[in-house]
């Protein structure tokens, strides 16, 4: 299992600061972060930790399985940032 980021991503960026396995990106300081909408976590990366959850303001980190019907294409959305 992994967690999901969603629309509701704010660009914070304290979850990527607080993930143990830096797994979430792309950081404040990283190439791109300014042309993406939101931020996206690396499902082959996640320890399933959950510490990114509470440091999300906007409440968009699910667990895969406990995302919401309608942001169920968000796991997707989150695998295919890292395909490029």
């Amino acid at each position: 299992m992994a967690h999901v980021i969603t629309d509701a991503c704010t660009k914070e960026a304290a979850c990527a600061e607080a993930c143990p396995s830096e797994c979430i990106h792309p950081g404040k300081s990283e190439a791109g972060f300014g042309d993406v909408p939101q931020l996206y976590i690396n499902p082959d990366e996640c320890l399933d930790c959950g510490t990114c959850i509470p440091t999300c303001p906007s409440n968009a980190i699910f667990p895969d399985v406990e995302l919401p019907e309608d942001k169920k294409g968000f796991i997707q959305i989150n695998a295919d940032y890292y395909k490029k």
